[in-house]
């Protein structure tokens, strides 16, 4: 298919219809959610759920992908459904308005084939992970701050989300500061994890792996947790 055609050199004509039969879960709908979907959806994956409970505001014009000046105050994940129709409609997309915790967790995440943290809490994260352990899901996990982000993939028995938010480093209630540049990048990195698990080869950033990205300095740097 000639939507496809610039796929091949990078994935095999069969990887490229491998995507096509996957579902990844999109956890999270703003900076990081945006660019994931649309560049999961480019590259055809073939069915995309969008989990995220809010609306745009005017503070998400900087950054989100999927706000613009017509949209303030409407559904998230509505608007990537919209988003994905416009750019590749033979992806489907589930729309899922609501906000995923420890009680709904389960039943959103089941039946994918890769989950896409693109949250902005700790908490939240930390119930993702729960949730992927229990089904044996791999978990990309992706997070931004100012100028630096960090990407990590967590397999079924992995502690890395724990390992990660345990750090008093990361504990910190540091005012929200979000660039239009990081989550592009932090994104881009989490779908090169998601496509390398999906098609099976690769080096992934497993097994308590954690990039470390310093656009400020150009520093990046890979940290094994303890």
């Amino acid at each position: 298919m000639e939507r496809y055609a610039r796929n091949i050199g990078t994935l095999t004509p069969e990887e490229n219809e491998l995507l096509r039969t996957k579902r990844a879960a999109i956890v999270g709908c703003g900076g990081l959610g945006g660019y994931i979907l649309e560049m999961l959806g480019r590259l055809g994956v073939g069915h995309l759920t969008v989990i995220d409970g809010d609306v745009f505001a005017p503070s998400n014009l900087n950054r989100q992908l999927l706000s613009d000046t017509g949209n303030i105050g409407g559904s998230k994940v509505l608007a990537a459904a919209e988003r994905m129709k416009l750019v590749n409609p033979d992806i489907a997309v589930t729309p899922v308005a609501a906000v995923l915790d420890e009680d709904n967790a389960l039943a959103l995440l089941r039946n994918h084939d890769v989950v896409m943290d693109a949250l902005d809490n700790i908490p939240s994260r930390l119930a993702i992970a729960r949730a992927c352990a229990a089904l044996q899901i791999p978990l990309v996990h992706g997070a931004i701050h100012a100028w630096y982000g960090q990407v990590a993939t967590i397999l079924p028995g992995d502690d890395t989300m724990e390992r990660i938010y345990q750090s008093p480093e990361f504990q910190k209630n540091l005012r929200p500061s979000n660039p239009s540049f990081t989550p592009a990048l932090v994104a881009a990195l989490q779908v090169a994890e998601a496509v390398k698990l999906l098609t099976g080869r690769g080096t992934l950033l497993s097994g308590g792996t954690l990039l470390l990205a310093d656009t400020l300095h150009n520093e990046y740097r890979l940290t094994k947790l303890k």
